[in-house]
């Protein structure tokens, strides 16, 4: 039986999945909305008390100001929560379009929007504000779930589970953890050897919630385990 090229890379691809539904909302505390670059604000949209954000430092109590046609008044930059109510962040998708919104929740269960701006803008400017190179280069785009994918020099025969070395190992195991944490992922990933330089031959792609990467913790864990393999310039 003729095995061709493509058979080979099919078969050889190793396919590691955590099953379920993308993690479409995650709890979050008002240093995360800060580290995203904004500011929590308890004031007043068209004369009516309500929340909102502004981008951070850019405005102080007692301003007002118009935007999209709306009277804004600030009454106080908040520095915690408001009592009984909790920050949550989800991705909802607009014509193709993934975006970030966020939503003081009472005890009632009663929302309010913050925030709601395209995921994958914010999302780059959370990367480079935290110099999280890896993530950079590798993501390539974003919606409910986001996608991770690189390679590094030519292709041929992947090599079987069994087959890997220690880094390759470290790089899956890495992974997987990662995933355990995130409750979904999907990893694809061919490893073919080393080239002539002693750098690791590989292709992966690699699915995980959008959402779960902007807490910086999980950000952080994305990052190293991106790291494990060399990437070539």
């Amino acid at each position: 039986m003729v095995v061709d090229a493509k058979e080979v890379e099919m078969i050889n691809t190793l396919v590691f999945e955590t099953l379920g539904n993308p993690e479409k909302e995650r709890e979050f505390k008002l240093k995360s909305l800060k580290r995203w670059g904004f500011d929590l604000i308890f004031g007043k949209v068209d004369g009516k008390e309500t929340y909102f954000t502004v981008e951070l430092d850019e405005r102080k109590a007692g301003d007002k100001f118009s935007k999209d046609g709306k009277e804004y008044e600030v009454i106080e930059v908040l520095q915690e929560l408001p009592k009984n109510t909790e920050l949550y962040a989800h991705i909802e998708m607009e014509m193709g379009k993934a975006y970030i919104v966020c939503q003081l929740r009472d005890e009632d269960g009663k929302n309010t929007e913050v925030l709601r701006v395209p995921a994958a803008t914010l999302l780059l400017a959370f990367l480079k504000k935290n110099k999280l190179a890896n993530i950079i280069k590798a993501i390539k785009n974003v919606g409910i779930s986001l996608e991770l994918s690189m390679q590094n020099g030519v292709g041929g025969k992947p090599l079987s589970y069994e087959e890997l070395p220690n880094v390759a190992r470290r790089f899956i195991r890495s992974a997987r953890k990662v995933e355990k944490e995130t409750g979904f992922g999907r990893l694809s990933f061919a490893y073919y050897g080393e080239t002539k330089d002693g750098e690791p031959r590989y292709r992966f792609s690699w699915l995980l919630p959008t959402i779960a990467l902007f807490d910086l913790d999980i950000a952080k864990k994305v990052e190293q385990t991106l790291g494990i393999l060399k990437v070539s310039e």
